[in-house]
């Protein structure tokens, strides 16, 4: 099939902001294609050729596409710069660079959208001597056939910026409506393959009966089940009537995976960091069961028996280099907490069971591997379980969970069967969406950020402007990352794409016209940067609405 055509569903989303309208663009195309084409699409369509959870990547910078489009058209460099500044954005610098195109490609054939994505993974394979040079001819092949809009998508794709307004809330909709299947049936199949291309296969070929056959795997990474603010204990253990209470860890949330022999290991965010803590491997290999299974935890770091805080782990994490070195400097503690998959899915089990199994199959005599500190709690035993919150607190972590006994693994959702109630001020994980520089010492460096939260389109509305709980050292760190994200600048103003992720600490939600979202914060903080998330990852607007109504 032609990927015009799939070039004009892009255009067409593009073009409008309502989500109906673009959940029905997408389910019409959808309906056209064959089993091989729509595999490919359901990953086309969210501007990627790999799942959520791969670590391949195209791995192509900006600069780079950057030339290709110059050679490809018959310019410079330095020309192709000049349009991108001018126009915001390489597809649209492509439009206007390819309404001039000097070179003449002949023999040339319409581009294929199976060409084109197999020619966009080709390029993640690409390494060693010569490495840019054959890159660059990969993407020559493709921009010298390429129409204006082909390349207009085809450069936003490569850089990972589409910029057509659908996100997986749309994908999995249009989906269902496709092929006239329960929207809940496709979101259970996508949180648990978290492979649009399996899924829109899947629905395609088999439906309702295919999707529900689908389940965890090993080796491939679940979304994980998210937790909300806690009530008071008094109130919310009754209504469970049955739960597990344990220590809320200040880590990186780790989900390991067992396939065989190989063991990888992935955050919140479904990224591959088995590579940076190989004696974390070792640790699961030695006090596990060789059996393929999937396991939860959080992962800590720790000096003098106590806790770090979390941007520690987080540097360890993110480390590429010297990783024996850092191995020595900042340990590491797992607490386990939950089990997903051993020998066979567990998610549809009731917590108290998966508790159980957890604990029959870990191996807890090194001080490295550890089930977290649990009570199982009832409207009797309140007062104990307040005593294991003082005690968290004080042994240096963030608080306590609460999780009903009776719940099943809910993948990617955030409800009232799993809590959290902590003791500091509560938080809530923005996107940088603009800032403003300083004046004075400060004239260099973004001092203040525009934070804002998803809405029910995965659109980010604004919510407060921060600028309090930064040293130097973070202050230029974030500028640097602004002006690598920078969309446009105007004064002090600047305007960024959607990339950086902040933790906001505030002492109160109020309404606020001044905004988009009609709320803003009162005194807020940033208190990290997460590295770890993505924006996709950030708090909701309808989260910020929920606590609005809890607190007034």
């Amino acid at each position: 099939m032609k990927y015009q055509e799939l070039v004009d569903v892009y255009s067409r989303l593009e073009a409008t902001t309502k989500r109906l309208e673009k959940t029905e663009i997408i389910s019409d195309y959808l309906k056209t294609l064959d089993s091989d084409t729509i595999e490919k699409v359901g990953l086309l369509i969210l501007g990627t050729v790999f799942p959520a959870w791969s670590s391949e990547e195209i791995g192509i910078g900006g600069k780079l596409v950057e030339r290709a489009v110059a050679e490809a058209v018959g310019t410079t460099q330095a020309a192709v710069e000049d349009a991108v500044r001018d126009e915001g954005d390489i597809g649209l610098a492509c439009i206007k660079l390819y309404a001039k195109k000097s070179q003449v490609t002949f023999f040339s054939q319409p581009l294929t959208i199976d060409f084109v994505f197999n020619s966009l993974r080709k390029l993640s394979q690409i390494s060693g001597s010569r490495s840019t040079n054959r890159k660059i001819a990969v993407l020559l092949e493709l921009l010298s056939q390429a129409s204006a809009t082909e390349a207009k998508y085809l450069t936003r794709t490569i850089t990972e910026e589409l910029r057509i307004g659908v996100g997986d809330g749309i994908v999995r909709d249009a989906i269902a409506d496709a092929f006239d299947i329960d929207k809940a049936i496709v979101e259970r199949a996508q949180m648990l393959t978290n492979d649009f291309s399996v899924v829109a296969r899947t629905a395609k070929e088999q439906g309702s009966a295919g999707l529900e056959k689908l389940n965890l795997t090993p080796g491939t990474p679940v979304k994980p089940m998210l937790a909300q603010l806690a009530p008071p204990l008094d109130e919310i253990i009754p209504e469970m009537g049955c739960a597990l209470c344990d220590t809320k860890y200040d880590g990186i949330r780790l989900q390991v995976h067992r396939s065989g022999d190989e063991i990888n290991m992935f955050t919140r965010r479904l990224e591959n960091i088995t590579h940076a803590l190989p004696e974390i491997v070792e640790l699961f290999d030695e006090h596990m069961p060789h059996e393929d299974y999937i396991v939860e935890g959080e992962v800590i770091a720790t000096r003098d028996g106590k806790p770090l805080p979390f941007q520690n782990v987080l540097h360890r994490v993110r480390r590429k280099h010297n990783v024996e070195e850092a191995m020595e400097n900042v340990p590491l503690k797992v607490y386990l907490f939950d089990v997903m998959y051993y020998k066979q899915p567990l998610i549809d089990e009731p917590l108290k069971n998966r508790r159980n199994v957890l604990e029959s199959i870990v191996d807890t005599s090194v001080d490295e591997m550890n089930l977290s500190t649990l009570k199982v709690a009832n409207a009797d035993n309140i007062p104990e379980i307040q005593k294991l919150f003082e005690w968290s607190i004080n042994e240096g972590h963030e608080g306590i969970m609460i999780k009903d006994c009776s719940s099943p693994y809910i993948p990617g959702l955030r409800g009232k069967k799993m809590l959290k109630y902590k003791a500091e001020p509560e938080t809530l994980d923005m996107v940088v969406t603009g800032g403003i520089y300083g004046i004075g010492k400060r004239g260099d460096f973004v001092g203040s950020y525009l934070v804002a939260l998803r809405d029910e389109n995965d659109d980010f509305k604004s919510v407060a402007l921060v600028g309090t709980g930064l040293d130097d050292a973070t202050l230029e760190y974030l500028t640097g990352k602004m002006k690598e994200l920078e969309i446009s600048t105007k004064g002090r103003e600047i305007k960024v794409e959607p990339k950086i992720v902040l933790e906001i600490a505030f002492s109160e939600i109020v309404e606020s016209p001044e905004y988009e979202t009609g709320y803003s914060l009162r005194f807020p903080v940033v208190k990290n940067i997460r590295k770890d998330k993505s924006p996709m990852d950030a708090d909701t607007v309808e989260r910020l609405l929920s606590m609005y109504r809890t607190g007034n």
